[in-house]
């Protein structure tokens, strides 16, 4: 066999064998996510860690910048040597998908949280209802804490650079609940590519090559804090976005930071409001009078942020992001970031 055909065959074998994997996920919890990949995500944040900018975003840059210029490069020739040009490829893709499971994407593959923490996956749409009159109230209070003022937003004086350090108290304090939440070794950064990601509608993301939690620094900073502790729940080893979330929302109100706790707490409740609107208006707009209007000005603030940038661009993102989840474990795709609901209100459920 041709040297040139073995890595696009490698790629055929690879997704078989995930098909195959799927079936196996205590295999994976044991053997990677509380193995290998602790090893290999603290090699990571150890080397990179500490540098001040982010090493995968200048990774990503020159990858793009280099694919452009192979690409006018070859424009000419792509017709009477397109099958070297689709092997050369698919062979990169290869690499890169081999690469992108061995450091973190095996995790899609891993016990799911709900049988990790023996929490129910289903709910009525009374306990929802239940829950959400419990948040409100929290959230209420907190704003009242921060604002002294029901009417006025919450506006978080904190520097960008002080939260991403402040983020690992909220964690520190969880694992002395939950060791298999421990966050050690940081590497959280602010995204050099944050316009782009802006665009294409993403609050931040976890560069799976280097380990570095990626922030959009151009977030309202009501948000920022929430989006921090999120994006290290996937550093941890937990792909899962519905789990991300949940992770991320008791690591921000184990923080003693009261802006961290009303970033999750309201991001919370925004996502409790919009599953029972979608099942009860009439219930919704009930519930929406008794949300401090304070409150209903941060959502505001953020929609607006987000409609500035709303293009073609985050849609088709958006589009193939949904794809991606799906081939990659996650049934529900963008819809799963909601799915957290369920983890939210079981998970409180028990504890009452």
């Amino acid at each position: 066999m041709k040297r040139k055909y073995i890595l696009p065959l490698f790629l055929i074998v690879q997704i078989l064998l995930l098909k195959v994997l799927a079936f196996f996920p205590e295999m994976v919890e044991r053997f990677y996510s509380n193995s290998l990949y602790l090893v290999i995500s603290k090699i990571s944040r150890t080397v990179l860690g500490w540098i001040p900018f982010s090493v995968g975003d200048i990774l990503y840059g020159t990858l793009i910048i280099y694919l452009l210029i192979q690409t006018w490069k070859t424009k000419k020739s792509w017709k009477l040597q397109w099958k070297n040009n689709v092997l050369k490829v698919t062979s990169f893709l290869s690499i890169a998908y081999f690469l992108f499971h061995l450091f973190w994407a095996f995790n899609y593959y891993r016990v799911p949280l709900f049988e990790k923490m023996n929490i129910q996956r289903e709910y009525s749409d009374t306990d929802l209802e239940t829950f959400t009159e419990k948040l409100i109230a929290k959230t209420n209070a907190l704003h009242l804490e921060i604002t002294h003022n029901r009417n006025l937003k919450v506006t978080n004086p904190n520097s960008q650079d002080s939260v991403l350090i402040t983020a690992q108290n909220g964690y520190t304090t969880l694992a002395k609940e939950y060791a298999f939440f421990n966050y050690s070794i940081p590497s959280k950064k602010k995204s050099l590519l944050s316009l782009p990601l802006t665009y294409m509608g993403f609050a931040g993301y976890l560069n799976p090559f280097t380990n570095e939690a990626q922030v959009n620094a151009k977030l309202p900073m009501v948000s920022f804090p929430n989006v921090v502790c999120h994006e290290m729940a996937h550093q941890i080893g937990y792909a899962s976005e519905s789990e991300c979330n949940f992770i991320g929302f008791l690591a921000g109100i184990k923080n003693n930071d009261l802006y961290f706790q009303y970033s999750a707490y309201s991001n919370a409740l925004r996502y409790c409001m919009m599953n029972i609107a979608m099942k009860d208006e009439a219930k919704f707009n009930a519930l929406k009078t008794r949300i401090n209007p304070g409150i209903i000005a941060n959502y505001k603030e953020s929609a607006i942020f987000w409609k500035q940038y709303d293009t073609f661009i985050d849609k088709g993102f958006h589009a193939f992001y949904d794809q991606f989840l799906k081939m990659n474990q996650q049934k529900d795709g963008m819809e799963g970031y909601s799915k957290f609901v369920n983890l939210l209100v079981n998970y409180y459920k028990s504890k009452e």
